[in-house]
């Protein structure tokens, strides 16, 4: 299909996905009568459902698609079918507790069996405890307990208001931390075990869910305090699936219908603050009292919880409880009027820092093809170090996968990092308004990869005043140079010429280049003599991790390497057909490992009984594979830049044989690495290796001392500190 009709089909399908979202909004806009009209509309029309499968499937995969299906189905059942008067409900028993969940009550029996029924199916692998906290209520809520089996219920002598009333029942709370969950709410599938994977980190003192309506519509990711003492609810009533609401992050506080605390930080402050009894900012009051600390208070969207807001106060601010909102505000800003003017924004002035409390930090854009999917190859592991390090460096991270998909493991692992990850066709279709919106709040852009780079350069360039940093990963029209001088196909050398020009025109524009490896560094320096050439650690270690090299447990070969990278390719098939039979004559059983995603069909039929060809498999597993194999081969004919394969095996302890092409950008290689070209000579030098235990063992014991002289985290800190000028 040719480009011109690609693009008209995808500008079709954009179209589709607009007009879906407007029948989308008009449900959410309208009366229940028309909102279930379009419904049936939408049941019987057949086709549009379909488009707006494929969409979703396109932007967020085929797993998610399921996952969205099964948890709209579940939240019907939940929410429409109040069918929890029948069988006896009991909550679990542990030894040992780790979350005492509080349910605050007054009245709204029906809520409160729903909101506890919720729990019990959905906190899987989380040991807790519920209480209840009743209020003096009057309704059937004076026998939850015959309802309820192992239920803690704690009753106040009067109706004391919210405010007390949690207060009184955390005294007898046991877990270490202390989670406040609104009775009106329906907890959803896995909500538990994301709070409390933030709680593993000492400065978090206080974490909170992301709150949805019914409908699934977002009522909250995370609040905002002006420094008027204003509270916002951010993204409220905007679609809770966009990205902009799916990362863990800072918030000034979390609305207290889901929030956790650790127990002792709550015994320190004291509870809340009985200033604002009977309610109303208390939940704001004691997020700032963490702060007071020394912790940290965060959102957590993979804890979602539906929250009929509205059901326990009302929502009238003139009368009721919701009167003392307006009050309350007034004891807040005295109280923390010195913390807002420092921390606050005006109202509605700098959403976009207010919203994750980056007032005082850079921000950087980071773009790459994809979404780093860091445990299939090298490439991808690299940017998911520095994207860590800057995250740890103190910056606001925005990650851009030109893809603009999202993938359903790998992107969670950059969003609880506290990265903002842009995706969807919405943001993929409006991404130059994205950045004009943007533009005064980017600092710095780290483009990656120069076909990638190419597409948007220019559009920061004239957009944006930030700092531009160019990271080729390897310098394409030297790779494929030196595949010509292996293959001397003629299509190679007008390839690399037009990478060349590609590569060489985005140098130019950019301030910084960052490049793997001596050889690249000193290239380019000789061709731009005026910019900054930078040669950074290609992958990071907090220090080498590898195990001491047993000799005598260890046998066998082992390759490392994706096979979408045509120079691993290349690799196998040479050292498998030209290399390896001389080996095995030798050393009859040995075996060669071949490990790495996206084998070849070619590759898998070289498997054998002394050639195993594993494709992909988890990091533990590799690790495994380094534990019992000898020797680590790359046998690289053509390829440039650091290659890190050979990295990771150093850093694990195992002893390297490789080609020129491999070691290169590695300094003081030949102390570390057995080299040779040839097949003959490749072959003598593993048969010789294998055999040499001291020659391993020593290899092995100077592995350490290597990696953190020069593939430390500090390192690349330093050189990332010295070019953003932080």
């Amino acid at each position: 299909m040719d480009k011109e009709n690609l693009d008209k089909i995808t500008k079709l399908q954009y179209e589709n996905y607009v007009l879906l979202k407007q029948i989308k909004d008009m449900q959410n806009s309208r009366t229940l009568k028309v909102a279930l009209v379009i419904k049936e509309i939408l049941r019987k029309t057949k086709l549009l459902l379909f488009i707006k499968g494929v969409l979703y499937i396109k932007n967020f995969g085929l797993k998610s698609f399921f996952i969205k299906i099964f948890s709209l189905n579940t939240r019907k059942k939940k929410i429409y079918k109040n069918s929890f008067f029948y069988k006896e409900i009991s909550i679990p028993s542990f030894d040992y507790i780790d979350v005492s969940i509080i349910i605050p009550v007054y009245n709204k029996y029906n809520y409160t069996l729903n909101c506890i029924r919720s729990i019990i199916t959905n906190s899987n692998n989380v040991s807790y405890e519920i209480i209840i906290a009743d209020d003096c209520s009057n309704d059937q809520t004076i026998n939850i307990h015959k309802k309820i089996k192992n239920i803690k219920i704690v009753k106040t002598n009067g109706n004391f208001g919210f405010l007390k009333n949690c207060n009184n029942a955390s005294k007898f709370a046991q877990g270490k931390y202390i989670l406040f969950l609104n009775n009106d709410t329906i907890v959803q599938k896995n909500w538990l075990s994301p709070l409390i994977d933030l709680m593993l980190d000492n400065k978090i003192g206080l974490v909170g869910s992301k709150l949805i309506y019914p409908n699934g519509i977002l009522q909250e990711a995370g609040g905002i305090i002006w420094n008027d003492a204003t509270g916002c609810n951010y993204g409220h009533n905007d679609d809770s699936d966009k990205s902009e609401y799916n990362y863990v992050k800072e918030a000034d506080y979390i609305s207290g219908a889901s929030i956790m605390i650790r127990k002792p930080l709550w015994d320190e402050i004291g509870g809340f603050d009985e200033r604002y009894t009977p309610a109303y900012y208390e939940d704001t009051d004691i997020a700032y009292e963490v702060r007071k600390r020394g912790f940290k208070v965060m959102y957590q969207p993979k804890s979602v919880v539906i929250h009929f807001e509205g059901v326990s106060n009302g929502k009238n601010l003139n009368s009721g409880i919701k009167q003392y909102q307006v009050q309350n505000k007034e004891k807040f800003f005295l109280k923390w009027k010195n913390v807002l003017a420092q921390e606050s924004f005006p109202p509605d002035i700098d959403l976009f820092h207010a919203r994750n409390r980056s007032k005082n930090k850079k921000t950087i854009v980071v773009v790459d093809h994809d979404i780093p999917e860091f445990d299939t190859n090298a490439g991808a592991r690299c940017t998911y170090q520095y994207l860590k390090i800057m995250v740890k460096m103190g910056l606001n991270v925005i990650f851009i996968p030109d893809s603009f998909n999202y993938k359903e493991y790998y992107t969670y692992e950059l969003q609880k990092l506290g990265i903002e990850v842009i995706y969807g066709l919405d943001n993929k279709y409006n991404f130059e308004t994205w950045v004009k919106k943007n533009a005064l709040n980017i600092d710095f852009i780290y483009l990656q990869r120069p076909d990638i780079s190419g597409k948007y350069i220019y559009m920061f360039k004239n957009l944006t005043n930030a700092k531009i940093i160019f990271f080729p990963h390897d310098l394409h029209h030297i790779r494929e140079l030196r595949q010509y001088e292996i293959e001397h196909n003629n299509k190679l050398l007008k390839s690399a010429a037009d990478w060349k020009k590609i590569e060489f025109n985005i140098i130019n524009i950019s301030d910084v280049i960052h490049v793997v490896g001596d050889f690249e560094q000193a290239y380019l320096q000789k061709n731009f003599p005026d910019k900054k050439i930078r040669n950074i650690p290609l992958y990071l270690f907090e220090k080498s991790i590898n195990d001491s090299y047993n000799y005598s447990q260890r046998d066998d070969i082992l390759f490392v390497g994706g096979f979408r990278h045509l120079p691993n390719i290349d690799a196998i098939e040479w050292f498998v057909n030209k290399i390896f039979p001389k080996i095995i004559q030798k050393i009859p059983n040995i075996k060669f490992y071949i490990v790495g995603s996206n084998p070849t069909k070619a590759i898998k039929q070289y498997a054998n009984k002394s050639i195993i060809v594993t494709g992909f498999i988890s990091d533990e597993e590799l690790n495994s594979y380094y534990n019992k194999c000898k020797i680590v081969v790359a046998p690289l004919r053509y390829g440039a830049g650091v290659k890190g394969k050979i990295v990771e095996a150093i850093s694990k302890g195992v002893p390297v044989v490789t080609t020129t092409i491999g070691a290169e950008g590695l300094p003081e290689n030949l102390n570390m690495l057995t080299i040779d070209d040839t097949k003959n000579g490749f072959a003598d030098k593993v048969i010789q290796l294998y055999n040499n235990e001291n020659k391993l063992t020593d290899i092995s014991l100077k592995s350490a001392d290597y990696i953190n002289k020069y593939f430390s985290e500090n390192r690349a800190i330093e050189i990332l500190t010295e070019d953003l000028l932080l």
